[in-house]
């Protein structure tokens, strides 16, 4: 699974969840129970997904639900909805803060718990270790809230992104970048999406159909990246033919590390062509 790009699309639009399944090309769309869906709205958005979720065809985009959190008086009722509809392979957890194992026992499905608390940052190891969790993700501004901060304080933040992301290496999860709030600022946005790779990110959540092919393509393995991953494995298992476990490569020491570097770039390039 690749999950280059995430895209939130609002449980009660039905016009916009028609769209997602039909147009657009996210590797994930995340139907959202939560943030964009007033509290009156949100019987009718369960309604509106429990009849299209089935209905549509969503093209092998991996389909995720964001519930609400376990606090409030929707959880159970969207989790009731998320293990009736087969399609639906990943629950969204916001606000996580412990342990997530129920959910992935209550509902055989994978887990994305979003960091956005004091509590969850602190507890991020033991939440990315919950059954289930495939990949994680974090949200500034409900942080800052629940810090008493200003959320601008913590755009870019490299603490929070560097717990996040290392919490996911650890445990063997994906991670995805936080959302990008200035839908007209597409090259601010690239400039988060270089960063956040850079930084280890594998991905990016989005809130617009703009932002998705410019996720797709800094996430996915350039063309110089590619090349450069291949010679390193065919030159490095033709060395270790001969006894050998490190090489000169374009002057450069190629050693393990190297090669594990270049099998992961040439498997990310595999399942982009796929997508």
């Amino acid at each position: 699974m690749i999950r280059r790009s995430q895209l939130y699309v609002p449980g009660n639009n039905e016009r916009m969840v028609r769209k997602a399944a039909a147009e657009l090309k996210p590797d994930s769309v995340i139907l959202d129970l939560e943030d964009s869906v007033p509290p009156e709205e949100k019987g009718r958005a369960r309604e509106i997904l429990a009849r299209l979720v089935q209905e549509l065809d969503w093209g092998g985009k991996e389909l995720c639900v964001r519930v609400n959190p376990l606090d409030t008086p929707y959880f159970y009722a969207d989790m009731e909805l998320v293990a009736r509809l087969d399609a639906v392979k990943c629950v969204v957890v916001p606000k996580a803060e412990g342990p997530l194992d129920f959910i992935h026992r209550g509902t055989g499905r994978s887990v994305e718990p979003l960091i956005e608390t004091a509590r969850g940052l602190l507890a991020v190891e033991d939440v990315v270790r919950s059954e289930g969790v495939e990949a994680v993700s974090y949200g500034v501004a409900d942080f800052a809230l629940s810090v008493g901060g200003d959320h601008r304080a913590y755009v870019g933040n490299q603490t929070i992104r560097t717990l996040v992301v290392a919490a996911a290496a650890a445990y063997g999860a994906d991670p995805i970048d936080r959302v990008f709030f200035d839908l007209k600022d597409l090259e601010g946005f690239r400039r988060e999406c270089l960063e956040a790779r850079a930084l280890g990110f594998v991905g990016k959540q989005v809130i617009h159909p703009s932002q998705i092919p410019i996720a797709n393509e800094v996430f996915s393995p350039s063309a110089d990246e590619v090349a450069w991953a291949e010679r390193v494995v065919s030159a490095y298992e033709e060395a270790l033919r001969q006894g050998r476990g490190a090489i000169r490569l374009d002057d450069a020491l190629i050693d393990n590390v190297h090669y594990r570097l270049a099998r992961r770039i040439l498997e990310r390039a595999r399942e982009a062509q796929r997508r």
